[in-house]
């Protein structure tokens, strides 16, 4: 059954670097450090430690890669294993959605009109949001330049690489070439690495991975359409 709004949810964001939760209702945040060993089970279990004072109806997870029919269909490239085929219902004992993590942040972005979300942390998470559906979108691994990928770009392992001058301007490449491709009105920028941005692209404006939660609240709300792709 889908909570109503007087129902409490629990939003978790998946990240490479921290796994962050946050209870509808409240303005504090609970993180834990992820990194490249952490698996499905050693999630949940760092949730169930941080969040066991916590009263709630419904779980939102916004995850770091692939999800179709709210189902994860691949494992992430900057977590461990184990992921494919988890029963998050299960491990939550509550009703449980699970969409990929730029799709999350960017339901909580969305203004209206045609949105690109971009997400410049660990990895890079792309999602285009059209009349209030999202589309995730996997465009972190195609090729980019000089034989890398967008991630491999401006992902945090190319920002290392690039140093923030060039990093900053292959940004910049990556933000004009996709909002031109997928015809954007607008790009957000979300992500932890956004805000070592010194100035915004054109018809940028930047995000706050705030919105991930408010996109996981929002989902549970009626305020992102069924046409959802990755939905239950």
């Amino acid at each position: 059954m889908k909570p109503n709004r007087s129902k409490r949810v629990l939003a978790i964001d998946v990240g490479g670097s921290h796994v962050k939760c946050r209870l509808s209702g409240r303005r504090d945040i609970r993180q834990f450090e992820s990194g490249p060993a952490l698996t499905a089970v050693q999630m949940v279990k760092g949730v169930h430690r941080l969040t066991g004072d916590w009263a709630y109806d419904a779980v939102s997870i916004g995850y770091p890669g692939p999800v179709l029919h709210g189902k994860v269909v691949a494992e992430p490239h900057n977590l461990g294993g184990g992921w494919v085929g988890f029963d998050f219902r299960k491990a939550f004992g509550r009703p449980t959605h699970v969409m990929n993590d730029a799709a999350m942040q960017a339901v909580g972005s969305y203004e209206g009109g045609r949105m690109l979300f971009l997400g410049l942390g660990t990895g890079l998470g792309t999602a285009l949001v059209v009349d209030s559906v999202v589309e995730p979108m996997e465009l972190a691994h195609l090729p980019f330049k000089k034989g890398r990928t967008y991630e491999e770009c401006v992902g945090d392992r190319g920002r290392r690489r690039l140093g923030a001058k060039r990093w900053r301007k292959a940004v910049k490449e990556v933000v004009d070439q996709l909002a031109t491709a997928l015809e954007a009105d607008y790009v957000v920028l979300g992500g932890g690495n956004a805000r070592k941005l010194n100035k915004l692209p054109k018809n940028a404006r930047l995000g706050s991975n705030d919105y991930a939660f408010l996109g996981g609240f929002r989902v549970w709300r009626g305020a992102a359409k069924r046409a959802l792709r990755g939905n239950p």
